[in-house]
């Protein structure tokens, strides 16, 4: 069965804002990595909207078929993060639920701590809530062509490597390629802005209920950090996946099922304390 999809333009700060809108429900907002577009969550959002959720997935500004905003790439997380809130209140999205992953997770927890008690709940997956280590001075460099003959190689390979070893080699193959079509000013301003976003001392104010999840072969986040996030958080779940990198929408199948899963466990009511829960077992079939 199909799930239906809209799509529209809505103006923000003077720009297009493009918007997917899957299906019917209870609202879930995504919020796509480094230089990528809401085309990372095509499958995962169809899913959602198959469980009856309405799927909202934007292109931030810049990204996809966003127009980007006055003044250049974004370099800071929040200005993401107030622009996701302005296009939240545009649509009238009640209770929605917020996912985002890498930077998107980031956004997420950012987005978590703006609106408080209006969203129905977060779930922020690779992102831990600390400034990140990227190397600024290098990122600056690659902005310049010269310097990154290469970048498009990079990309690719680069995105291989964090894929986890549970997802098949066509499904790796076609992930790496999809996000080659990045654009290389856009993705290395979103990585400076990773790397200067800190919002670890504002994680306390979430009041929403919070799942952070890492995946066992993501190298380029550190599980550690994001369970040290997951604790900062009143009542907040800390999931690990096993087997799975850095792209869990592209990379498991179920992962519609997954959100389901933790959204039906949102409405459970909180102890008040952090649990770890065990990693899913996934077996690799794609």
């Amino acid at each position: 069965m199909s799930a239906a999809l809209n799509a529209q333009y809505l103006t923000l700060d003077g720009s297009l804002a493009f918007v997917e809108i899957w299906g019917a429900g209870q609202p879930v907002f995504c919020v796509h990595t480094a230089g990528q577009s809401g085309v990372q969550y095509r499958e995962a959002a169809a899913g959602l909207a198959r469980l009856g959720y309405r799927v909202i997935v934007p292109d931030l500004p810049g990204h996809g078929r966003s127009e980007p905003r006055h003044g250049g790439p974004v370099t800071d997380l929040g200005d993401y993060a107030a622009w996701c809130v302005q296009l939240i209140e545009a649509l009238e999205l009640v209770q929605p639920v917020i996912v985002g992953c890498s930077i998107g997770g980031k956004i997420a927890l950012d987005i978590a701590a703006r609106m408080g008690n209006r969203i129905h709940s977060v779930i922020a997956m690779a992102a831990n809530a600390e400034a990140g280590h990227a190397n600024v001075a290098g990122l600056r460099r690659e902005l310049e062509d010269i310097s990154a003959p290469s970048r498009s190689d990079r990309t690719y390979y680069g995105t291989r490597a964090v894929v986890g070893r549970a997802v098949a080699e066509d499904r790796r193959e076609l992930i790496a390629r999809m996000h080659c079509r990045e654009d290389p000013q856009v993705s290395i301003s979103d990585l400076l802005a990773w790397g200067r976003h800190d919002i670890f001392e504002s994680l306390r104010t979430i009041t929403a209920p919070a799942r952070l999840v890492a995946g066992s072969d993501d190298l380029w986040i550190n599980a550690e950090s994001v369970e040290r996030a997951a604790a900062e958080i009143p009542g907040a779940q800390y999931t690990h996946l096993d087997g799975i990198g850095h792209y869990p929408m592209e990379e498991m199948a179920d992962f519609a099922e997954h959100v389901d899963r933790w959204v039906r466990d949102a409405d459970r009511p909180r102890t008040g304390s952090r649990t770890a829960l065990a990693g899913a077992a996934l077996n690799g079939s794609r």
